[in-house]
């Protein structure tokens, strides 16, 4: 049995495992927003800054911005 496509299949699922992490934080993430919404408080979601890998990879970070109704 090869193993030439186990660093590669293991990036995949590495890859995929990933994606879903950020899938479901931001599914809870979503799920706070609605919850804060509910009660009264105006969130707004802004990028702060963004990540790199230096291999060309990146993502965005971002903060809470909470806007108060008077």
């Amino acid at each position: 049995m090869s193993t030439d496509n186990a660093p590669a299949n293991s990036a995949s699922e590495d890859h995929e495992m990933a994606i879903r992490r950020v899938a479901n934080a931001l599914h809870r993430l979503n799920d706070a927003v609605i919850s804060a919404v509910q009660v009264g408080v105006s969130v707004e979601l802004m990028r702060a800054s963004r990540y790199h890998n230096e291999e060309g990879a990146w993502g965005d970070m971002l903060v809470p911005i909470i806007h108060k109704q008077d």
